[in-house]
């Protein structure tokens, strides 16, 4: 009796595996903007790179944030730390900026959709707008790590890498620090 108990159980269990499995949304019903986590919406608010600028953080180019956060152990001069924190200071307003743009126009998506009004047209104009301000903060955060490259000596381009835990591999696809680094400042600070 007790093994066809546990035969039960264990089939009931397997089966409400299944069923949880075929439908991975489940619960994502409730969300305020269901295509995005409230993680990810937290992160647009914040400002926060949520990996956006990877091509340039794993390719010796520093992100702001994490310079001014080993600021000490990369020997920042106080004009590279002013500097450095007016470049993270300009970036962080323009991202949450963006960020705000990005929620609003997920939430009015999302409202089309609940309000059974989308149709192909609107579809495709709000599609569009969310490419393109996504497109625009990931330019933003991937600029500053140009201007922070610039802004950093060689030695404190590789002890960074080095804090960071990336392995050298050499100069990385940024090359030397008078390539895009050189350019990536102007305008910028101050």
């Amino acid at each position: 009796m007790q093994k066809a108990i546990l035969i039960v159980c264990l089939l009931m269990m397997s089966t409400g595996s299944v069923l949880a499995a075929d439908s991975p949304y489940a619960g994502l019903e409730t969300r305020q903007i269901k295509a995005l986590s409230p993680q990810q919406v937290d992160d647009l608010r914040a400002g926060r790179g949520m990996g956006l600028a990877l091509a340039a953080e794993l390719n010796d180019y520093p992100g702001p944030r994490h310079v001014l956060d080993l600021s000490d152990r990369l020997g920042l001069s106080e004009e590279q730390r002013t500097n450095i924190s007016n470049l993270f200071n300009n970036m962080s307003q323009q991202a949450k900026i963006l960020g705000g743009r990005i929620l609003e126009t997920e939430r009015h998506l999302d409202s089309l959709f609940a309000g059974k009004q989308a149709n192909d047209e609107s579809l495709r104009a709000y599609t569009a707008e969310i490419g393109r301000l996504n497109g625009e903060l990931r330019y933003v955060h991937l600029r500053y790590h140009l201007a922070v490259r610039a802004a950093l000596s060689e030695a404190q381009i590789a002890r960074y890498g080095a804090l960071r835990g990336y392995g050298r591999r050499g100069t990385g696809a940024g090359g030397a620090h008078g390539g895009h680094g050189g350019h990536g400042g102007q305008g910028m600070h101050k």
